[in-house]
């Protein structure tokens, strides 16, 4: 059988989980000849990265800033990812480009196993790629309108296209905005930056009934540790990761269903080998 070869891009793309979880499952498919390995590369780099990729290529996992970048180079996109405005995921198939959208599916499954299946309202933090995917995931569940939190008014343009391609009807609010009483509230920017959610949402009435935040490392984020202690349901980046990157097995190697506990279990033990020793 002819060796196949998969990766994930980004920049940076060093801190990637994806290749343990890849591999893992590879291991548990026993595609001894599959190799998934993480390379640094930006927009700028994109084109050509996707030209030398000859036929051991199975397929591709994409990051920051590379999600939207992919879109006028695929030769077939599925609806979901034209809808989002995004592709996290190529998939080389009969000489073209296919791309996909896992991060949808991803936190589906993920808001499903934590049973968070038909929220009533949500609120979106932030309003970059994630957010797109979150948009278009709250319509999976059948929420048809969101809050969202955003920082900047004049940088909300492929947020509101996206809503507008998906049929979502946008709230826009400051990003130091109250979250609504159980609401399901979506976190999409980097590890500290909703911190001032963790302190308020709760601190005097009812906050939200579950939290996702797309952060897997540091955790717990003080908004999980909040959340928790609230009671309310909460979602981590890695639930996340984990869902999306089963989808993306599935995609590349064709076998249904990915091994997921073996994946789970291979990410769980990187996270804890990553974990700060603690402070004696």
């Amino acid at each position: 059988m002819t060796p196949r070869q998969a990766a994930v891009l980004g920049s940076p793309i060093a801190h990637s989980l994806s290749p343990v979880l890849h591999n893992a499952a590879y291991a548990a498919l026993g595609l001894d000849d599959w190799t998934y390995t993480a390379i640094e590369c930006d927009e700028a780099g994109l084109p050509g990265l996707l030209a030398s990729c000859g036929p051991r290529w199975a397929g591709l996992s994409l990051t920051m800033p590379l999600k939207r970048a992919v879109l006028p180079l695929l030769d077939r996109t599925e609806p979901l990812a034209v809808e989002a405005g995004g592709a996290n995921t190529v998939v080389f198939e009969g000489g073209e480009r296919h791309g996909y959208n896992t991060d949808v599916p991803g936190m589906v499954a993920a808001l499903a196993e934590a049973g968070v299946v038909a929220p009533s309202r949500a609120t979106i933090v932030g309003a970059g790629a994630t957010a797109c995917a979150a948009l278009a995931a709250l319509r999976e569940t059948g929420l048809m309108s969101a809050v969202v939190l955003v920082r900047d008014r004049a940088r909300v343009g492929d947020l509101l296209a996206a809503a507008s391609r998906l049929g979502m009807v946008v709230d826009l609010r400051p990003f130091d905005s109250g979250v609504g009483a159980g609401d399901l509230l979506v976190s999409t920017v980097p590890a500290g930056a909703a911190d001032f959610h963790a302190e308020r949402a709760w601190l005097t009435r009812p906050g939200p009934s579950a939290v996702l935040d797309v952060v897997y490392h540091p955790w717990p984020t003080r908004l999980a540790q909040a959340a928790t202690r609230s009671g309310a349901a909460v979602v981590s980046g890695f639930d996340l990761l984990l869902h999306q990157a089963a989808r993306q097995v599935e995609l590349m190697t064709g076998v249904k269903p990915a091994p997921l506990p073996h994946m789970r279990a291979a990410g769980q033990a990187e996270l804890t080998r990553r974990a700060p020793l603690p402070t004696p």
